[in-house]
């Protein structure tokens, strides 16, 4: 249900165009292919450090500062925990590197096709912004962004389109920008691409930012953080310390460690993902779709003969859910998330009975 808008609304949010999710379905047996989770459950140490930190203790307030937690993060990057801001969800940590860093007179640049959650952010906090296209490959071509700007936001690998940037090129873009803050949304790095975290020492204009949401199976805990070098996350702090100084509880903070710390369930579940994406990669591409090159866990479709609305509309109907965006260039594409290989099976089984 839309309710109206009520006089008692501030004049800035009148006009807003909020982020809108993917689809929670209610009831069981559905296969959730539409809003880019773990089909793998978390780590088990994870779970039990969680039901350790779930005692008497949830009385007091955790630890504004996240210290342990950001102290785990700097060690597995190699840097301090001066260097590492945590927030709840990367959704919060993007939200306060907007106000924190990207609202200058100069518009912040960030692609034409990619996280919906951008504009959203820009239009909440009155920056200034620019989209700049993707090329015909639906890549991002960094030369493009050598205009006036007042900071350039670019997730890599590219949601939703999957695409993956070099390092090289990233490094060249914080070259070419030494004034300008560059933020690096690295959500879905972890499938295939390279991550810009080694060169936090190099550049204090670069800030990485990363979730546990994806390839650490816990996008019900909330937890993300950015790396950069300390005035950038000071800049972070000051923000939130001005809104919610308490934004990850204590189950969330003991979780996070413990996954971060299980270096085998990372890696054993991440090349299962990987090596699905792969396989239905060529399934689907053997079955007349065109399919982006993907670093994420996702993979971005097109097939010529066949609308991707009522694609997703014949899938749903068979219980299977996957996203669809409604916008210029990408109106006939779907974006389908990695499952399980049997999940992966079960979609390439459905689209057989679609497209006969």
């Amino acid at each position: 249900m839309t309710v109206p808008a009520s006089p008692f609304w501030s004049p800035a949010i009148r006009g807003l165009h909020a982020y809108v999710p993917g689809e929670q379905p209610q009831g069981e047996g559905w296969i959730k292919l539409n809003t880019n989770e773990s089909p793998y459950p978390p780590s088990p140490r994870a779970l039990a450090a969680i039901r350790a930190a779930a005692d008497e203790r949830l009385r007091l307030y955790p630890d504004p500062q996240s210290l342990a937690l950001r102290q785990t993060v700097a060690s597995r990057f190699g840097l301090e925990a001066a260097q590492v801001f945590v927030g709840n969800g990367s959704d919060e940590v993007l939200a306060l590197a907007f106000m924190a860093l990207l609202r200058h007179q100069r518009p912040v640049l960030f692609p034409d096709i990619t996280y919906s959650f951008y504009p959203v952010y820009a239009n909440l906090y009155g920056a200034a912004f620019e989209q700049v296209p993707l090329d015909p490959q639906f890549a991002v071509r960094v030369a493009d962004y050598e205009r006036p700007n007042g900071g350039i936001l670019l997730p890599n690998p590219n949601a939703p389109t999957g695409v993956a940037l070099p390092l090289a090129d990233i490094r060249a873009l914080l070259r070419a920008h030494p004034t300008s803050v560059v933020v690096i949304d690295e959500a879905y790095v972890d499938f295939g691409a390279e991550s810009a975290a080694a060169l936090v020492p190099e550049f204090p204009n670069l800030l990485v930012v990363q979730t546990l949401s994806k390839s650490r199976a816990l996008a019900g805990l909330r937890v993300g953080f950015a790396l950069g070098q300390a005035a950038l996350i000071e800049a972070l702090t000051v923000v939130k310390d001005s809104f919610n100084s308490y934004p990850l509880d204590r189950l969330a903070q003991a979780g996070a460690q413990a996954a971060l710390a299980d270096e085998a369930h990372f890696e054993h579940t991440r090349q299962q993902t990987i090596a699905s994406r792969e396989w239905l990669a060529a399934a689907l591409a053997a079955r007349g779709f065109a399919c982006l090159p993907s670093c994420a866990n996702f993979l971005f479709v097109a097939h010529p003969d066949h609308p991707a609305a009522g694609l997703m509309q014949a899938l749903r109907e068979r219980r299977i859910l996957v996203r669809h965006f409604r916008q210029p260039r990408i109106d006939n594409h779907l974006r389908i998330t990695i499952g399980t290989q049997a999940e992966c099976e079960r979609l390439v089984a459905a689209i057989d009975e679609v497209l006969a």
